[in-house]
């Protein structure tokens, strides 16, 4: 994601007003468009305000931000360089040397030393590696994994091509840069390429630029709530009518968003309640989520700024990778969503699986958008599943009920 946050974003750019001139005109339809979107979590917010107050919220919410332990992860990190010049940021963690694992490890996974594979974890819109929490934790000194910042995302540098030339983001160039990555990180060895949302779409994209590294490297692939195209077609949930206005004001008003960065930025702090319960309304269907995680998600998506919000969004219309899923009938490949997301509907799942009918396929019932985070558990086990299909981990690993956040999670 999530790209939730375009609405969210929108939603409270409406509440901020205080622009002049177009910038105030375009804000406004967008209030009245999105409002639908935002209708849900407001009555929520409403209700809460006039049981907790604005102070006992902000104490909460620094609570949470210091007792979660989510995305305190570190490995060791490294730079890679994309074609325009852009710093892309990633970490490594390596498999722990002979006898040096874990009691926990060694009974995931049955074996001390796994098989020379790096899984590349390639993360979504407005989110960073750090979204991949629970299954780093899990994987982490068993099998070799790459975790990375997309461009203007994280740790990552701002996109070169966009500050210094304005030209726009594309999916083609998500997939450069996660090749500029593996040549940095994986130069050599069997790959296993893991991508949620956008970064699932970066994953296609590499495949339609590189066919022969798909070919030759990678051994499995997963693709957790991503689309192979046709996004604009996605409703949001909302009526129809709603859906149509917001498609034809929102590009615009992005685009004025970002021309306002600072002005937007403080009317996200302004309406922090209502862009949380956005948030939370398109990250998660789960009632139960631990409230540390859906914080968690939530500093992700608000550490993203409103000028690279609006370059990448209207990347998503314009993609459409379905031709490159055919590089990956001969391997392995796990495809899963979860059953609430409206982001990227599980239909769009349904649809990389009937491409690639060998594919095991995995909807989960009760989760949203952030499935990874929801139901780590469900995503975790699957995955190693995965790797063992891969032979990157031997037969028979499995992992049982790490990382659980919810208590009505189960595997799906």
């Amino acid at each position: 994601m999530s790209e939730s946050s375009v609405e969210a974003v929108a939603a409270v750019a409406s509440a901020t007003g205080a622009a002049a001139g177009n910038w105030r005109r375009a804000t406004g339809i967008a209030g009245a468009a999105i409002g639908v979107v935002a209708a849900g979590a407001a009555a929520g917010v409403a209700i809460e305000r006039m049981t907790v107050g604005r102070g006992m919220r902000r104490k909460a919410r620094l609570a949470l931000d210091s007792a979660g332990p989510y995305g305190g992860l570190r490995g060791t990190p490294g730079k890679a360089y994309a074609d325009d010049g852009t710093e892309l940021y990633y970490e490594v963690d390596d498999v722990e040397p002979e006898g040096g694992l874990a009691p926990r490890r060694r009974r995931l996974f049955g074996r001390k030393a796994p098989l020379p594979v790096t899984v590349v974890f390639s993360h979504g819109y407005c989110l960073s590696q750090d979204s991949w929490h629970f299954q780093r934790a899990a994987l982490r000194g068993v099998v070799r994994t790459v975790h990375w910042d997309q461009r203007s995302h994280g740790r990552s540098g701002r996109g070169v091509a966009q500050v210094q030339d304005d030209m726009p983001v594309t999916i083609d160039q998500l997939g450069r840069d996660l090749k500029a990555v593996i040549d940095a990180a994986a130069p050599d060895g069997p790959l296993v390429l893991v991508g949620h949302s956008m970064g699932g779409m970066t994953v296609m994209a590499l495949a339609a630029l590189y066919p022969e590294l798909i070919r030759d490297r990678v051994v499995g692939t997963a693709f957790v709530g991503t689309s192979p195209g046709r996004l604009g077609e996605v409703n949001f949930g909302l009526p129809v009518a709603g859906v149509n206005a917001v498609r034809r004001v929102l590009p615009g008003v992005l685009k004025a968003l970002g021309q306002q960065a600072a002005l937007v930025e403080k009317g996200r702090r302004a309406t922090a309640d209502l862009f949380a319960g956005i948030i939370k309304r398109y990250s998660f269907a789960s009632r139960d989520v631990d409230p540390a995680v859906a914080r968690f998600a939530e500093r992700m998506i608000e550490g993203t700024p409103i000028d690279v919000v609006a370059e990448f969004y209207p990347a998503f219309t314009d993609h459409d990778k379905t031709e490159a899923l055919a590089c990956f009938t001969d391997m392995p490949v796990l495809v899963l969503a979860g059953i609430g997301d409206l982001v990227t509907p599980s239909e769009h799942s349904e649809a990389i699986a009937d491409l690639l009918p060998d594919a095991e396929l995995v909807l989960v019932p009760d989760a949203g958008h952030l499935v990874m985070l929801e139901h780590p558990e469900v995503v975790t086990d699957r995955l190693a599943d995965l790797l063992t299909r891969a032979g990157a981990v031997p037969a028979g690993a499995n992992v049982s009920g790490y990382g659980t956040t919810s208590s009505t999670a189960q595997p799906g």
